[in-house]
């Protein structure tokens, strides 16, 4: 099975009809915006953001470790990961620049 970046079930051989293509990527469409949790606004899904549940979550995950680095101060080398909400993102930047 071939895989993409975005999703480990991505088919590598095509569909063997529309119906089944338009089925796989209703799916596809539901996971990516509602289980997978995007590296570029902080590990979370694309449907938290958009409902606004992002930077609850965000300051939940930014005590946590503040929290456990406090408890275990000698299991972090540093400062704790960055859990500030992210501004505006875009998908596939650099191909938005190659087309202005």
């Amino acid at each position: 099975m071939r895989h993409n970046q975005y999703c480990p079930d991505w088919p590598g051989s095509g569909f063997d009809s529309l119906d089944e293509a338009r089925e796989w990527v209703g799916n596809f469409v539901e996971w990516y915006n509602n289980e997978h949790r995007h590296s570029k606004i902080k590990f979370v899904t694309p449907a938290e953001r958009h409902e606004g549940k992002d930077k609850n979550i965000l300051e939940m995950r930014d005590k946590l470790y503040l929290q456990k680095k406090k408890e275990k101060p000698s299991r972090w080398s540093g400062s704790t990961r960055n859990w500030d909400a992210t501004g505006p993102v875009s998908l596939n930047p650099d191909r938005t620049d190659e087309a202005a």
